[in-house]
């Protein structure tokens, strides 16, 4: 693990995105399923969340941090559910990890719950969004850094 001892703890957030992708048929199902499980896209919500929080249980050498803010938005669209996550912590060290993890278990918790209707969905264009805090500055996806 690095030894982040002497780095200043700042106010660190990160924004992640996937898309989990569907036939149209599987979204119409999806606006109607009822599922003994509960409302897909609101539990793909609870484990993106319950997963930031175990990032460093899941992934070696990444630093456990106190998170003080995570957000998972699933949403329905025509080909698909598009998942936005955010996560916000102060300390030595980022909560890019913790942003993308969330993205990955909510999309793989959307495919879960429903592989009945459709085997062949994709879980596609996991990535970082937005970072910021830290010493290298702002990273925004597009090609802005400050």
């Amino acid at each position: 693990m690095v030894d982040v001892t002497a780095k200043a703890p700042t106010q660190r957030r990160a924004e992640a995105e996937t898309f989990v992708k569907m036939k149209a048929a599987t979204v119409t199902k999806l606006k109607t399923l009822k599922s003994p499980k509960g409302n897909p896209l609101e539990i793909a919500r609870i484990a993106g969340i319950t997963a930031a929080k175990r990032t460093s249980d899941l992934i070696p050498l990444c630093h456990p941090l106190s998170l003080t803010h995570v957000d998972v938005a699933a949403k329905l669209c025509q080909n698909g559910v598009e998942i936005r996550t955010q996560a916000t912590a102060t300390g030595p060290t980022g909560v890019e990890m913790e942003a993308l993890v969330a993205a990955s278990v909510a999309a793989l918790t959307i495919y879960d719950m429903c592989k009945a209707l459709e085997r062949g969905m994709e879980v596609t264009k996991l990535r970082l969004v937005k970072k910021s805090g830290g010493s290298s500055g702002i990273y925004e996806r597009g090609g802005r850094k400050s």
